[in-house]
C-alpha cells in the first residue's frame, strides 16, 4: 500500500509554519495552497527571510548618515568614500549549515556573502570572518574548526579575494551550535550601484550561473529552527559551493552591469529562486511569471517545488531592459555560464509559476513580501549582574603564571594556524591583515592614497551578563579598532546571533543588545547600513551565548598615516590613553584563572570613547604616533604583551595608580589605548592631552627581552611566545 498523502495543514507544520500562520495563508488565498505555494510561503515567512521576531526592534537602529548611500533593505549597505567611489559591505551567518557540514557550510557562507556585494555592482576586495566554536575538549570541536577553516580558505582563496581580518573564540555555550559569520567588502562607482526592485512590467527575467540541483532545499527553514539529536540528518539541506564558478559569475555579472542591460538584479541566496523572484517583483510593485521548464537543471526530473526551494550556489537572477537579451547571451557565453530567459515581469501583482504546461503556483505577492508575520514577542530583561569591586576578585598567587595562562587560553592564543590557510594578499592591495600587528585589516583603494579599514567585534560574555552594555561595547570596540589604525569610522553591518526568540529571556537579550547597539551607533555617528539576524541557535533547548557581531568599515584618507602595534622600538615610552578603574566583572581573567563568568561587564562611557578615540586618531593623522593598540580582552597587561610579542622587544611597566595590582593589570575598562612613542614626543602629547581633557599616563618603556611589571612579574618573551603560539597547533594535532 502507498503511504497516505499528507494534508496541507500537516505539510505546513512540517515546513515550519505555525497553525495561526497557516490560517493567515488560507485567509489570504481563500483556498488551500498547493504544495509549491505552501513551500513558497514557508520559506518567505521563515525567521531567516522575514525577520518576523526581530523586525519590530531592528527599526531602533540608526541607519542614516551623511555618507550613507544605501542602508538596510537591499543586498548590502553602501557608503560614500569620496572621489565618486563607494564601499559596499555586509555580514551574514551560515551557522546551522556549518555545524552540520563544516567545510561546505563555511565555504558557501563565503560565496553567499560575496554575491550580496557584487550584486550591488561592487567588486569584492576583502573578506572577514567571525567564528565561535565550542569547548576545545568537546569531541566535535576539533573537526568543526578544521572543516570551517578549510572551507573559508578553500573558497576565498580560489575566488581570489583576500581574507584580511576576523576573530575566533571558544566557549562551551557553542558546543551544540557554532557560529560562522562571514563579511565581504567591495568597491564600486557611487553612481553605478545596482538594486533589486523590478522597475516595470514586460521585462525579461534571466537566470544565469550554475545549474539548479537538489542541494540546499529548505535551507532557510532549517536555519530558522533549533537543533536536536537528529540534526546530522539535515545534511541534504546544506548547499555545495564551487568557487571557480563564483569567479566566473563575478566577472560575468560586472560585465553585464557595465553593458547597461541590467534593470534590476538579485542573487539567489536563502530560499533560492523563491526569494529572488518575490523580492524583485515585490519591491518593484509588479508581478512575475516564470516557466520553470526553462530553468537550467543539474538533475533530471526535478519538481517545481524542488526548483523553487533549491539553494544551489553561484546563481543570479537579472531583469533586463527591453531587447537587451542578446547582450546577456553574449556575455554568459563568453564566461561559460548557463543562462536562460525563464519569465517576464507582469502588471498583475501575482507570482505565477508554470511547469510542464500546468500552473503550479498563483499567489498574490503582497502577502509574501509585505504581509509576513510580525511578532512583538514577550521579553524579560536580563537580571542585573553584581558590579564587582577589585576586592571581590581573587589575586593570582603568581602573576607571571597568570599572564602565560591568559595569553595561551583558547580565546587569546595566536590564531596563526588558522589564518595561514587564508590567502591574505591576493589582489596586491592588502596593507594590514591577520598576520600584521594592527587592530583592523587595511586594504588599499587601488590607484589612490585611500584605504579601507575593516574589523569584526563582539564580546559575548559581556552581552550575556548585560545585553544592553554588551551591545554598546560591541559597537564601541569596533569603532575603537578602526580608530587604533588611524581610520575614520563610517558605518557598520551586524550579525545578530541568538537563541529561540519564543523564550522571553532570549527575546530580552535580543531587545537589550539592539537597544545598546543603537545608543552606541548614535553617540559615535556610526550608522548600521546592512545586517543579518540568526535566531534559533540552540540545541535541545540550550541557547548559545548572545552574540551580536559587529562588522565595521572606516576610511584612511592617506594610508601612509596609519598605525599598528608591531613596530615598538627599544627606548620608546609606553603611554596609556584613558583611565583604569579595574573592571574585572565578566573578564577573561576571571574566566580563565578562576572558571567564573560572574559580574557586570565594564560600563561603556560613549562620550569618553569618542573623546579618547578622536584624540588618538588625531595623533595618528598628524604622523606623531604609529604604534597604537586598543585595550580589551585581558586588559592592560595583555595589550602590552601583544605589543611586545609583535615587536620582538620587551616592555617594562611601573604601576602607581593606587588600584589593586590584579585589577590594574587585568581589568577590562573601556575607552583605552596603549601607545608606544619616542621619549622626545611624550611632553607634547601630554600637553595636547591636557588641552583635550584626555587622561594620558606614562607607564614605562620598551627594551630588553621580557615583559616586566616592577615588583610584580618578569616573563621572558621567549616563554610567553611559546605559550601564546603553541596552544592552537597543539590542539589541532590532538596534543593539547
Amino acid at each position: 500500500m502507498s503511504a497516505p498523502q499528507k494534508t496541507s495543514a500537516e505539510l505546513a507544520k512540517e515546513y515550519g509554519l505555525k497553525a495561526d500562520e497557516y490560517a493567515v495563508i488560507l485567509d489570504r488565498l481563500g483556498r488551500e495552497p498547493s504544495p509549491v505555494e505552501l513551500g513558497v510561503f514557508s520559506v518567505m515567512w521563515s525567521e531567516h527571510c522575514s525577520y518576523k521576531s526581530s523586525r519590530k526592534h531592528l527599526g531602533k537602529l540608526p541607519t542614516k548618515g551623511p555618507l550613507v548611500i544605501c542602508g538596510p533593505g537591499e543586498n548590502a549597505g553602501v557608503i560614500d568614500i569620496g572621489d565618486g567611489q563607494a564601499c559596499v559591505f555586509k555580514m551574514e551567518s551560515h551557522n546551522h549549515p556549518s555545524y552540520i557540514e563544516p567545510y561546505q557550510g563555511a565555504a558557501t557562507g563565503v560565496g553567499g556573502i560575496m554575491r550580496d556585494v557584487f550584486t550591488m555592482g561592487a567588486r569584492p576586495i576583502a573578506l572577514l570572518n567571525a567564528l565561535r566554536f565550542g569547548d576545545p575538549s568537546h569531541p566535535k570541536t576539533r573537526r568543526l574548526v578544521e572543516g570551517v577553516v578549510a572551507g573559508i580558505g578553500g573558497y576565498g582563496n580560489c575566488v581570489g579575494v583576500p581574507t584580511v581580518a576576523g576573530e575566533t573564540n571558544f566557549h562551551p555555550g557553542y558546543n551544540g551550535n557554532i557560529l560562522v559569520n562571514a563579511m565581504c567588502v567591495g568597491l564600486a562607482d557611487a553612481d553605478k550601484i545596482f538594486y533589486s526592485a523590478a522597475p516595470s512590467s514586460g521585462l525579461p527575467v534571466v537566470y544565469f550561473g550554475s545549474k539548479t540541483g537538489r542541494d540546499g532545499i529548505h535551507g532557510a527553514t532549517m536555519a530558522s529552527a533549533e537543533f536536536d539529536e537528529d540534526s546530522d540528518e539535515k545534511r541534504p539541506t546544506v548547499q555545495v559551493g564551487d568557487p571557480f564558478a563564483e569567479k566566473l559569475l563575478i566577472e560575468a555579472t560586472l560585465e553585464l552591469m557595465a553593458s547597461g542591460a541590467v534593470a534590476a538584479i538579485q542573487d539567489m541566496g536563502a530560499a533560492g529562486l523563491t526569494s529572488s523572484t518575490v523580492e524583485m517583483a515585490g519591491k518593484g510593485g509588479v508581478g512575475i511569471e516564470l516557466n520553470l521548464d526553462m530553468v537550467p537543471q543539474r538533475e533530471e526530473g526535478m519538481s517545481a517545488y524542488e526548483m523553487m526551494l533549491s539553494e544551489s550556489q553561484e546563481r543570479m537572477l537579472a531583469i533586463l531592459k527591453p531587447g537587451r537579451e542578446h547582450d546577456g547571451e553574449r556575455i554568459f557565453k563568453k564566461w561559460g555560464l548557463d543562462a536562460a530567459t525563464i519569465g517576464w515581469t507582469t502588471d498583475t501583482g501575482r507570482m505565477i509559476l508554470k511547469h510542464k504546461g500546468e500552473t503550479v503556483c498563483d499567489v498574490p505577492l503582497a502577502p509574501l513580501f509585505d504581509d509576513a508575520p510580525l511578532y512583538d514577542r514577550p521579553h524579560t530583561k536580563t537580571p542585573a549582574a553584581k558590579h564587582l569591586q577589585p576586592g571581590d576578585v581573587t589575586a593570582p598567587t603568581d602573576y607571571g603564571v597568570a599572564l602565560k595562562t591568559l595569553m595561551s587560553c583558547p580565546d587569546m592564543a595566536s590564531k596563526r594556524w588558522l589564518w595561514e590557510q587564508y590567502d591574505r594578499h591576493v589582489m596586491a592591495d592588502t596593507l594590514a591583515d591577520s598576520a600584521t600587528a594592527a587592530d583592523a585589516g587595511i586594504v588599499r583603494v587601488h590607484g589612490s592614497k585611500k584605504a579601507l579599514a575593516v574589523t569584526s567585534d563582539c564580546t559575548p560574555r559581556y552581552v550575556f551578563a548585560d545585553p544592553y552594555e554588551g551591545g554598546k561595547q560591541a559597537v564601541a570596540e569596533a569603532w575603537r579598532n578602526l580608530t587604533a589604525v588611524g581610520a575614520d569610522p563610517i558605518a557598520i553591518t551586524d550579525n545578530l546571533n541568538f537563541g529561540n526568540p519564543e523564550r522571553p529571556e532570549i527575546m530580552g537579550q535580543i531587545v537589550g543588545a539592539i537597544e545598546g547597539m543603537a545608543e552606541a551607533c548614535r553617540a559615535l555617528s556610526f550608522p548600521v547600513v546592512s545586517g543579518n539576524v540568526s535566531l534559533y541557535n540552540e540545541t535541545n533547548g540550550v541557547a548559545i551565548p548572545p552574540t551580536p557581531t559587529v562588522g565595521a568599515v572606516g576610511i584612511l584618507p592617506d594610508y601612509d598615516r596609519r598605525a599598528g602595534f608591531g613596530g615598538v622600538q627599544a627606548g620608546d615610552r609606553i603611554l596609556l590613553v584613558g583611565e583604569s578603574r579595574g573592571a574585572l566583572g565578566a573578564s577573561l581573567y576571571l574566566r580563565e584563572l578562576f572558571r567564573s563568568e560572574e559580574g557586570a561587564p565594564p560600563p561603556v562611557d560613549l562620550s569618553l570613547e569618542k573623546k579618547n578615540g578622536d584624540f588618538v586618531r588625531g595623533l595618528i593623522k598628524s604622523g606623531r604616533v604609529t604604534q597604537v593598540h586598543d585595550l580589551s580582552d585581558g586588559g592592560l597587561i595583555a595589550g602590552a604583551a601583544e605589543m611586545a610579542l609583535a615587536s620582538g622587544v620587551g616592555i617594562s611597566l611601573t604601576l602607581d595608580s593606587g588600584l589593586a595590582v590584579h585589577a590594574e593589570l587585568f581589568g577590562e575598562d573601556q575607552a583605552r589605548y596603549l601607545l608606544a612613542v619616542p621619549a622626545s614626543a611624550v611632553a607634547q602629547i601630554a600637553h595636547d592631552a591636557g588641552l583635550a581633557g584626555v587622561i594620558v599616563s606614562d607607564l614605562g618603556g620598551a627594551g630588553g627581552d621580557a615583559i616586566v611589571v616592577t615588583d610584580v612579574l618578569n616573563v621572558s618573551l621567549a616563554d610567553l611566545r611559546q605559550a601564546h603560539e603553541g596552544w592552537l597547533p597543539a590542539f589541532m594535532s590532538g596534543k593539547a
